[in-house]
């Protein structure tokens, strides 16, 4: 597992210990020579994990759409940013690059990336790890709602297990490399019928 996409907020957030994991992070993937894919801003914590890979000798491709360029929210001290057309192309073209993927606190942006990622997971369409680094118990009323959703019937047990809950930066890259998956997909009972 070489290349780490992390989804995050475009913003700091209230607590300083969001950024504080982030750098953290992105202290920890350089030293272990993993490569950032992200969304390619240089603003909030997606500015800070892509400033701490890259202060740390650390390697960062960066995947911005045209328009928030213009917007002049691109990072251009990255190793390599990749400006698209669209935000679904974004997606598609962290998807492609990443072995893993991560979601840090962050609003509607970083919310949907990550329901995309799972529903991909969830299809069969790729196979890749995907974390919640779940700081300050950010993601820990999500959580509950994923699991409501299995109580409900609207969730397979094995898919809400799709999801690795890590509550520190430095047990990330662990937990996406010791992941396994257990070949289940919503298409096996689909196939069943």
């Amino acid at each position: 597992m070489n290349n780490i996409c992390v989804f995050c907020g475009s913003s700091h957030g209230n607590e300083p210990i969001y950024t504080a994991q982030a750098q953290t992070l992105g202290k920890l993937m350089a030293k272990k020579n993993k490569t950032l894919i992200y969304g390619g801003g240089k603003v909030g914590l997606m500015g800070a994990i892509a400033d701490a890979v890259m202060d740390n000798g650390g390697n960062v491709v960066g995947v911005i759409p045209d328009f928030l360029m213009k917007k002049e929210v691109g990072h251009l001290g990255l190793s390599e940013l990749l400006v698209v057309r669209s935000m679904h192309e974004r997606k598609q073209k962290m998807a492609e690059l990443a072995d893993g993927f991560v979601a840090m606190p962050g609003g509607f942006g970083t919310l949907e990336e990550l329901g995309e990622i799972l529903t991909w997971v969830q299809l069969g369409l790729i196979k890749k790890p995907v974390g919640l680094l779940n700081v300050n118990g950010f993601y820990d009323h999500l959580l509950l709602q994923m699991d409501h959703m299995v109580k409900q019937g609207f969730l397979k047990p094995q898919n809400r297990k799709l999801v690795i809950n890590i509550t520190q930066a430095e047990d990330v890259l662990p937990l996406l490399e010791s992941h396994t998956f257990d070949g289940y997909s919503i298409w096996d009972d689909l196939n069943k019928t």
